[in-house]
Parts: structure tokens; sequence; C-alpha cells
């Protein structure tokens, strides 16, 4: 139940978030507002990592494969990925294209076994939910 709430608040501060990020765009632009972002993120992560416990960052240099180690350069995409989309169709158009695209895609990364994610067999009932949420994005589109 806990994982349920904090994928439900997760979902809701990414929606809080765009719109925040698309506002400061405007004032700003896209890169200074993108790097603000990035920045104060890092900002709340070190404090945070100085008040719960001090994992070792060298500890980073024994990931494997290397590129696992950039989920931060990931974020910057995402970061201007959701000011443009938000910018250009609204907050919630872009939001729901956002949450089909990671449905969509984080299956497609089950299914495959992608990313040293376990492999999943197909499963119809999933599917099946993800076409149901594709129609929803199409009513939600030509409403």
């Amino acid at each position: 139940m806990i994982g349920f709430l904090i994928a439900l608040l997760s979902g809701a501060l990414m929606s809080v978030q765009g719109v925040f990020n698309t506002q400061v765009t405007k004032t700003t632009g896209v890169w200074v507002s993108s790097g603000w972002v990035q920045l104060s993120a890092f900002a709340v992560c070190l404090i945070l990592w100085m008040a719960t416990g001090r994992d070792h960052v060298a500890k980073l240099w024994e990931v494997q494969p290397r590129f696992m180690l950039l989920g931060g350069v990931l974020g910057a995409g995402i970061t201007w990925t959701v000011i443009q989309s938000m910018s250009i169709l609204g907050p919630a158009k872009a939001a729901l294209l956002i949450v089909v695209a990671q449905v969509v895609c984080a299956y497609l990364i089950e299914l495959m076994g992608m990313f040293g994610v376990e492999k999943q067999p197909v499963n119809m009932w999933k599917l099946a939910g993800m076409g149901l949420t594709v129609i929803g994005l199409i009513i939600f589109e030509n409403q």
C-alpha cells in the first residue's frame, strides 16, 4: 500500500513541478529553468545526505554497467521535455501523454528484461489495461 501511495505522490509532484518549471521558463528561458531545477534538486539531496547518513559517494564508481550513471542526464532531458510539452499542450494533456508514454515504455522494459530488470511474460490483462489507457487518451484528446 505504501508503494501505491508514494507512486501517487510522485505523479502529483511531477505535475506540479512541471507547471512550476513552465512558469519559471517564461521569465528565464528553458535552460536557466532546467539548470535551476537540477541545481536545487542537488542542494536538497546534499542536505538530506548530510542529515540522514552518508553513503559513500565513491561507490558510484562501482556501478556496473557504467551507463546506469546517466540518470542525471536523463533527468535533464525529462525536465526539458516536461517544460516544453506543458508549455505547448497545457498541463493536463501533457501529463496524460507523459503517463501513457511511461506506462508503455516501462512495460516494454519489463517484457524485454532491459537494464537489469527481470524479464516478464506477456500478460493480456496488462495489455488490456494499456489499451484502455490509450483509449482514455483518445477520449481526452477529442473531447
